[in-house]
């Protein structure tokens, strides 16, 4: 493994809410507009006690701009409702609609789980997706119009295909990739056979492959579905296929449940290889304080947007940092924790690729921060109180201002 670089050392000073660093290179304009960057997140309670579905019940949507100001939370109307929450989800290509789940669960199945320490999603829920439009403020359901399951998830829009969505539909406990109409209509069940659980999908840049693992092996398939097939990594859990900016690469993690770590492979299945080693780190991040049988959230690696490199976390000692890999295999460490215990999570990059959005507990409670994305200052950009916390965040895309 090519050795280290040690890039943007980090002292206490970096931590709380910081201003933007003075770049000599760069005009106050654009460093204004650095400062004015939208950012999506979802903040929840973390140490109610009752379990997971009880601090579920305080998820909510929120913008924030990556200075800090400008914090507001979306829909709230909605979560106000008995039993729902709502959580941000990502943003429409043009920046101008926000992704957003809304759930409900009864409180009776939500003690069931907790019982029994696993899912109940046969019954006593109700997730969808739709869009919000920030200017006007209307917000569209589309995974309830011809409603094919009582939980929906992972809208996204389809690549290269202005009148199309994805998303993943759990019919029956099994979750199925789906395609959809713009307008929510004409629902297609793109899963190879109505057996095993499929997760993860997305479409490639040009829209015409899907890429999604289904009982923890990558599998590829056309657009509609059609000639999947299974790529080989001869290890017995693969997770999360990411198709590469430019539609060449896949990435994904491989190996053993919680000892996995980030692969590439091309879409034909050669040049598989393991780029990057998280050095013990699990891959998952706690989101409570409280017992969770779920465990936590997946922690998993993320492109750039030009393709050259690839954002992950690996354990160092006591910490788990951010970190960044070339597609070479060139690695570097980004942050660098002075005590044990600071868990870094969630990478985001930035649409024009200057700077990545992250989770961490650096300053005791789980936050949203950001830095360059080669490194440097961390700068805080959430300040939720005692007893919540920030997860999730997601750059908004094509509009800077707001």
């Amino acid at each position: 493994m090519p050795p280290l670089s040690r890039r943007g050392f980090l002292s206490r000073s970096a931590f709380g809410l910081c201003g933007l660093p003075l770049l000599q290179s760069r005009s106050d304009a654009a460093q204004e507009a650095d400062a004015h960057r939208l950012i999506g997140f979802t903040r929840l309670r973390v140490n109610l006690p009752g379990g997971r579905h009880v601090n579920q019940y305080t998820s909510e949507a929120c913008l924030i701009r990556a200075d800090g100001s400008g914090f507001r939370r979306l829909l709230p109307e909605f979560g106000a409702r008995p039993f729902s929450w709502t959580q941000f989800a990502g943003w429409s290509p043009d920046g101008k609609q926000a992704i957003v789940a809304c759930g409900w669960e009864d409180p009776r199945n939500g003690l069931w789980e907790e019982e029994h320490q696993t899912f109940r999603m046969t019954e006593g829920w109700r997730h969808d997706v739709g869009l919000l439009d920030l200017e006007s403020g209307r917000y569209r359901n589309l995974t309830a119009v011809e409603r094919v399951s009582d939980y929906n998830a992972g809208l996204y829009f389809w690549p290269n295909d202005p009148n199309r969505f994805g998303f993943e539909a759990l019919i029956n406990g099994i979750s199925h990739p789906h395609r959809m109409d713009r307008d929510g209509r004409h629902k297609v069940d793109l899963s190879s056979g109505a057996e095993g659980f499929t997760y993860g999908s997305n479409a490639s840049p040009d829209g015409r492959r899907i890429a999604y693992h289904k009982d923890y092996k990558i599998h590829l398939a056309n657009a509609d579905g059609s000639e999947a097939r299974v790529i080989e990594t001869g290890n017995p859990f693969n997770f999360a296929p990411k198709w590469s900016p430019d539609g060449e690469w896949l990435l994904f993690v491989s190996g053993e449940h919680y000892a996995c770590h980030p692969h590439i492979v091309r879409p034909d299945g050669s040049n598989l290889r393991k780029i990057a080693d998280r050095r013990g780190h699990r891959g998952v991040v706690t989101v409570l304080d409280v017992p969770d049988y779920h465990g936590g959230s997946s922690d998993i690696p993320v492109w750039a947007p030009d393709g050259k490199h690839i954002y992950f976390t690996a354990r160092f000692g006591g910490s788990v940092e951010l970190m960044r890999v070339s597609v070479e295999g060139v690695e570097e460490r980004l942050t660098f924790s002075d005590h044990p215990g600071v868990l870094h999570y969630h990478p985001q990059v930035s649409p024009d690729g200057e700077w990545v959005l992250f989770g961490s507990n650096r300053s005791g409670r789980r936050q949203i921060h950001r830095m360059r994305a080669g490194g440097g200052k961390v700068f805080q950009v959430t300040q939720v109180p005692e007893g919540w916390g920030a997860m999730w965040g997601h750059w908004r895309p094509g509009v800077t201002f707001s």
